[in-house]
């Protein structure tokens, strides 16, 4: 991605000028930082060729950067110099400076647009720093600016934890490989190219020409059975899935079998209308769908079903071809109906990925899928590939997603650029994969990793003795973000569908060993082995 650095004022105000700081002195790239963190010493940088053992310039220079961002030596809004300005400042390479940018844009230090330049991001500067800064220096702040630092730092309880520098959270693609330009010329092209009926009341159901791209991108690449009516076009696989509960408890169910472990957060989706998430274990071939089979809640047996047979989250296992049959033949003989989470399906690395289960029964399997893994959460598309006698059960939703960003998704469909966006991503992931294995096998020797060769994630087994759950605060201080199994247990059951003991005591049948589920989507090249070390001298704490 290109960095552009220019002096124009960013978003929603005029930054500090950049001539006022004296980069020079509020830059330490001693190799030696004790760290890895950067302190106003106004000692002269030490620009020379990286040695052993000593962390590239590139990486002590964003260090630099990011310390006196956070420590309010350069204020939020301050713009950066151009590239070349500051290598030339600094004595270092260019190469350096837009490595180190593109760094902290990923983390969300830095912000940077075309034609905008690269700025300070607001809210990062530590209260106490801020609030203690000498004045008149470059981090000065009157008591009305810290007191806003201070609930900038407050959190609420609803938004996302803080993105940590090595970040081995499962589900999260690849933020710095968000296809922006392509998006942006297709919106912008779109936009020039629709009829002025387009821009009224979008339609309910999405724009036509949208749900036939997608009817045909999913026959080519999931084998999906369906024409263009029986697509929706949705906010995302949450409100697909919103749809289809209310629609399931409208018809009488009170519950679905989901899978344990599985991603618990569409739990919560369920339970919002009205349905009971009711467990259900997960072995090396998928959902036990014996115990599928024999599910009761409210006095009547489940006859609807929440999987991921492509790709399991978290366990990385496929659904076998005879439990696939299975399935859809439970759903036959019970009159039911099974909703496909097709989450990352489209990145499978050994061979083709195996086609989605709606095309062995379009009447009996619904099909949810979006844009969230395979290119940003952030544009909030998704689909729903409904059965025909669902349809008509289906609400009105009170909002169509925005059509201008349907416009442009259908842009890209028709002209290739998703296809080839998801090829990139592909390889991308692969080697990505590749590297996090070998890194494993260096710093973990032994430890069992599992999973298919598929998606942006492995689930890493641990040694004898050790709690995922303390391995994974453990990894939290050293800046590292990773999350334990039991993370995405389902409440009160355990993997073999039991009810989960209260004690040690309460056991029964040998305990499960404890593993943490390790991603990669969101994790730089650059960082794979690093983040790995970390992560194995927080095992070895835990």
């Amino acid at each position: 991605m290109a960095y552009s650095q220019t002096n124009s004022s960013p978003p929603g105000g005029a930054p500090r000028p950049t001539t006022s700081l004296a980069w020079e002195t509020l830059l330490d790239l001693s190799p030696a930082r004790p760290g890895g963190g950067g302190t106003a010493t106004g000692a002269t940088p030490r620009a020379s060729s990286d040695r052993p053992g000593r962390d590239p310039l590139h990486r002590r220079l964003a260090d630099a950067l990011r310390d006196a961002v956070r420590q309010g030596r350069v204020p939020p809004g301050a713009t950066l110099p151009p590239s070349r300005e500051l290598a030339t400042t600094l004595g270092v390479s260019r190469w350096a400076v837009t490595e180190a940018y593109g760094e902290l844009v990923a983390e969300g230090v830095l912000e940077s647009r075309t034609g905008a330049g690269t700025w300070v991001a607001a809210g990062l500067v530590e209260p106490r720093a801020a609030a203690t800064h000498p004045g008149g220096g470059a981090g000065a702040t009157t008591s009305r600016g810290s007191a806003a630092g201070a609930g900038a730092d407050r959190r609420p309880p609803w938004a996302p934890p803080p993105r940590r520098r090595f970040d081995l959270a499962a589900g999260v693609p690849d933020l710095r490989h968000v296809p922006r330009t392509a998006w942006v010329r297709a919106v912008r092209e779109a936009l020039a190219d629709a009829p002025d009926v387009a821009l009224g009341a979008a339609d309910p159901s999405g724009l036509p020409e949208l749900r036939g791209l997608l009817a045909g991108h999913l026959d080519r690449a999931r084998l999906v059975r369906s024409g263009a009516n029986g697509i929706l076009v949705t906010h995302g696989a949450a409100d697909g899935l919103a749809r289809l509960a209310r629609a399931l408890r409208g018809a009488g169910h009170v519950g679905v079998a989901v899978e344990d472990p599985g991603w618990v957060r569409l739990h919560g989706v369920l339970r919002g209308a009205g349905l009971e998430p009711v467990p259900v274990p997960v072995d090396e071939d998928g959902l036990d769908v014996d115990r599928l089979a024999s599910l009761r809640t409210g006095g009547a047996p489940v006859r609807a079903a929440l999987l991921t047979p492509a790709h399991q989250f978290p366990t990385g296992v496929a659904l076998s071809p005879a439990r696939r049959e299975r399935v859809v033949a439970w759903a036959r003989d019970v009159d039911g109906l099974v909703v496909e989470d097709d989450y990352d399906a489209e990145f499978r690395y050994d061979r083709r990925a195996v086609a989605a289960l709606q095309g062995l029964d379009p009447d009996r399997v619904a099909l949810l899928g979006s844009l969230s893994k395979t290119v940003s959460p952030a544009l909030g598309l998704g689909w729903l590939v409904a059965p025909a006698a669902w349809l008509d059960r289906l609400a009105p939703v009170a909002s169509a997603p925005s059509t201008v960003d349907q416009l442009a998704l259908a842009r890209l469909l028709a002209s290739g650029a998703y296809e080839r966006h998801l090829r990139a991503a592909r390889a991308r992931y692969r080697r990505r994969r590749t590297a996090l294995l070998d890194a494993l096998a260096v710093h973990l020797p032994g430890l069992p990793v599992t999973g298919l060769a598929a998606g942006m994630h492995v689930l890493l087994e641990l040694p004898p003795g050790s709690r995922a759950d303390d391995v994974a605060r453990a990894a939290t201080a050293l800046d590292v973000t990773v999350a334990p199994v039991s993370r995405y247990r389902a409440a009160g059951a355990t993997s073999s569908g039991r009810e989960a003991p209260h004690g040690p005591e309460d056991q029964v049948g040998p305990r499960e060993p404890e593993a943490l589920v390790v991603g990669y989507g969101n994790l730089a090249d650059a960082r794979v082995d690093e983040a790995v070390a970390r992560l194995a001298a927080a095992v070895h704490q835990g």
